[in-house]
């Protein structure tokens, strides 16, 4: 009975400390990437927030040549860019984060297809898609 004990207080010990050591690891995914040197910080810093807030300030302005469009379309393919680096290299934590790289990668392919099209109202409802899957992904994870 001894044995028995021991080996189930073993087992449960080994469990919680691989749980343990899985919810620090997805900590620090989310501060870092397993062999990219780029911080999802300085990523959000870097890419997203630059690109996401320029495009956003060129889609209410409503872009007014063929440069304004081309910045758009730029901005838009890099926040789809994005999607794929959040993801990679083991920085994805949850379910929550997956799901919303999901929708900024098909949303910024909505924005950059309107854009293409020069449609001011779907790249603008497309944006507004983006934006809903970024603050969903925020409020679970930024700041933990």
């Amino acid at each position: 009975m001894r044995k028995s004990k021991w080996f189930l207080a073993t087992v449960l010990t080994l469990t919680a400390g691989m749980l343990a050591l899985g919810a620090y690891q997805s900590a620090e995914a989310q501060k870092k990437g397993k062999t990219r040197i780029a911080s999802i910080e300085q990523l959000m810093e870097g890419i997203n927030g630059p690109n996401c807030g320029g495009l956003k300030k060129t889609l209410d302005a409503g872009p007014s040549d063929k440069k304004a469009w081309k910045t758009a379309a730029r901005q838009a393919a890099l926040l789809n860019e994005m999607s794929y680096l959040l993801m990679a290299d083991g920085r994805c934590p949850d379910g929550e984060w997956a799901g919303a790289c999901k929708i900024l990668r098909e949303s910024s392919v909505d924005v950059l297809a309107a854009v293409d099209k020069k449609d001011l109202d779907g790249a603008k409802a497309a944006f507004g898609n983006l934006t809903k899957a970024c603050a969903k992904c925020h409020k679970a994870h930024k700041g933990k």
